[in-house]
């Protein structure tokens, strides 16, 4: 498909020609570094120091509306978009200084909405809590496997005995 002499842009440039020519209806727009990142989906890679960090990416024609909290919805679909934007800011490794922008931003799409600082803060403890508590649950709920070649009511049995032992009992 290629020569030895084409370089990877090429390389990219055929692909997406390649990959474009699947359907009619399906695009791929491939995105290019820049400044030693990329954003992909969501997140921003950033490359650094030999390594890799994550930041939340946002578009720059992103809005910040979300339901407005004087409106007759249910308050599920009024914090279903906080809870989203929580729990992603959470789950990712990011440092305190990204965390503290995100905090900030969705603060202000909260804010354009008329949603109540307090109930915020409420929610955000309440997803800090869960995925602490899920953390440390999956640190101390870790099981060890064995594997029985033989298929057996005996086996069954034995199995059975294991089930509801601890790690290191």
């Amino acid at each position: 498909m290629t020569s030895r002499n084409t370089s990877n842009y090429d390389y990219t440039l055929i692909t997406n020609a390649y990959i474009n020519n699947i359907h009619k209806n399906l695009k791929l727009n491939p995105t290019h570094e820049e400044h030693n990142s990329i954003d992909y989906l969501d997140l921003t890679v950033l490359w650094k120091h030999n390594k890799l960090e994550v930041d939340i990416y946002r578009k720059p024609t992103t809005t910040d509306t979300t339901i407005n909290f004087m409106s007759n919805h249910p308050i599920e679909q009024k914090t279903a978009a906080y809870r989203f934007h929580i729990t992603h800011m959470q789950s990712l490794p990011l440092d305190s200084n990204k965390k503290q922008k995100e905090w900030q931003t969705i603060q202000s799409i909260a804010r354009n909405n008329n949603f109540p600082q307090h109930l915020l803060q409420k929610l955000n403890l309440q997803i800090h809590n869960k995925t602490d508590h899920t953390r440390n649950r999956n640190k101390d709920n870790r099981r060890t496997w064995a594997t029985f070649t033989y298929h057996s009511s005996q086996i069954r049995k034995v199995t059975n005995l294991f089930r509801n032992t601890k790690k290191g009992n």
